[in-house]
C-alpha cells in the first residue's frame, strides 16, 4: 500500500511512520524545508518537500497513493498570532482532503484530537457521542482542531472514505519539540513543578496510537470518530507515578484556580507579550485545567482492535528518552 503521510517528523507522526513501515507500507512523507529529519532516521520511504499552507507544493505527490494519513498539526497552547495555526490545521486539512479526492486516493485517516470533545469539570468519562459544539472549545488550538475535524466529517458525509482518530494525551520516547505534555515531564525532571492543579488527563502509550492508525486504514468506518486513550489520571496521580519512576519528590501543594489564573495572566503578559518567549503557563491551559479530560475508548476497542495498556512503561520510556537526549538532568546514581 502506498501511503502519503503528513507529520512524520513530529512526535505522533514519527511513531505512525514506523508502524506503517513495519506493516510494509510504501511511504511518501511530507516534510518542510526547515523540518528536522532526525525522527525519520531508519524509516524506509521517500520524502516530499512541501507545506500544508501551499497545497500546490505537494499535490503531485498524491498521484498513485492508496491512502493518506494526515497527522500533521500546529500543536501549541500559546501563539501571538493564531492565523498560521488556522491555516495549517483548518485550511491545510480542507485542501489535503480535496487533493486526495482529486487524485483518487481511496482512504484518508485524519488525526484529530481528543481536544475536540466536550469534557466536564466533574470528571465524568465522555465518549464520541457526547454533545459538543465550537462554543465548547477553549483557545485557538482546540478551536482550530474542531474546525478541521468538521471538514473531515463533511467530506465523509459527501462520500469520501475519511476516518477520524482522536488521540488523548500520547506519551513515549522521541518527543523532540517537546509537546505541551512532554514539557510537563521535562519540568518535573528539572524540579520546576512545585505545585499542581486539580485537573485530569487521559494518558495513552504513543505506540498504541500509532498501531491504531494502521488498523484504521482497513477497519475504520467512514465518518466515524475514534477516541484513542489509555488511563484516566488526575494530574497528581501522574506526578506521583513520575515520582515512583524517578525517586524525585512529587509536589504536595495544590493551587486554587484563582491563584493559577492570576499567575498565568502575568506570565503570559510578561514572558509572552513583552519578552516574546513562550510562557510557562497560559490562561488557556488554566481554563482547560478546570475540566478533567477523562474519556472512553470503547468504540476504538470494538471496531479497530485498539488496546488499552498501562501507561507506566510509556512514562518510563519518555523519562529515559528526555534524560538521554539532554532535556533533563540524568538520574542520580
Amino acid at each position: 500500500m502506498k501511503v502519503f503521510l503528513t507529520g512524520a517528523t513530529g512526535f505522533v507522526g514519527h511513531h505512525v511512520a514506523r508502524a506503517l513501515a513495519a506493516e510494509g507500507a510504501d511511504l511518501r512523507m511530507l516534510v518542510r524545508k526547515t523540518s528536522n529529519l532526525a525522527n525519520l532516521e531508519g524509516i524506509p520511504g521517500g520524502t516530499e518537500v512541501g507545506d500544508l499552507a501551499r497545497p500546490e507544493s505537494f499535490a503531485s505527490a498524491l498521484a498513485g497513493c492508496d491512502a493518506v494519513v494526515h497527522v500533521a498539526a500546529d500543536y501549541r497552547l500559546w501563539v501571538r498570532n493564531p492565523d498560521a495555526m488556522y491555516r495549517a490545521n483548518v485550511d491545510g486539512t480542507r485542501d489535503l482532503l480535496r487533493l486526495a479526492r482529486e487524485a483518487g486516493v481511496r482512504r484518508v485517516v485524519y488525526t484529530s484530537s481528543v481536544a475536540t470533545m466536550n469534557f466536564r469539570t466533574d470528571g465524568i468519562v465522555i465518549n464520541e457521542d457526547t454533545p459538543v459544539s465550537l462554543d465548547d472549545m477553549i483557545g485557538h488550538y482546540k478551536r482550530s482542531k474542531f474546525m478541521a475535524e468538521q471538514q473531515a466529517i463533511a467530506a465523509a458525509e459527501d462520500g469520501q472514505q475519511v476516518i477520524i482518530l482522536n488521540p488523548t494525551t500520547p506519551i513515549g520516547p522521541n518527543d523532540q519539540k517537546p509537546t505541551p505534555t512532554g514539557r510537563i515531564f521535562v519540568d518535573f525532571l528539572k524540579g520546576n513543578f512545585p505545585a499542581y492543579m486539580d485537573t485530569g488527563l487521559n494518558l495513552v502509550d504513543v505506540s498504541e496510537v500509532a498501531r491504531a492508525h494502521v488498523s484504521a486504514l482497513t477497519l475504520g468506518q467512514r465518518g466515524r470518530r475514534y477516541i484513542l486513550g489509555g488511563e484516566n489520571l488526575t494530574l497528581k496521580q501522574i506526578l506521583d507515578k513520575m515520582s515512583a519512576i524517578t525517586g524525585l519528590p512529587s509536589p504536595t501543594v495544590r493551587i486554587p484556580y484563582p491563584v493559577a489564573a492570576t499567575y498565568a495572566f502575568f506570565e503570559e503578559w510578561l514572558t509572552g507579550h513583552i519578552l516574546g518567549r513562550e510562557p510557562r503557563a497560559t490562561l488557556e491551559e488554566v481554563r482547560m485545567g478546570r475540566k478533567k479530560m477523562f474519556a472512553s475508548s470503547a468504540h476504538a476497542q470494538q471496531e479497530l482492535g485498539f488496546r488499552i495498556v498501562p501507561v507506566y512503561p510509556a512514562m518510563r520510556a519518555a523519562i529515559e528518552w528526555f534524560r538521554a537526549h539532554g532535556y533533563a538532568p540524568q538520574a542520580q546514581q
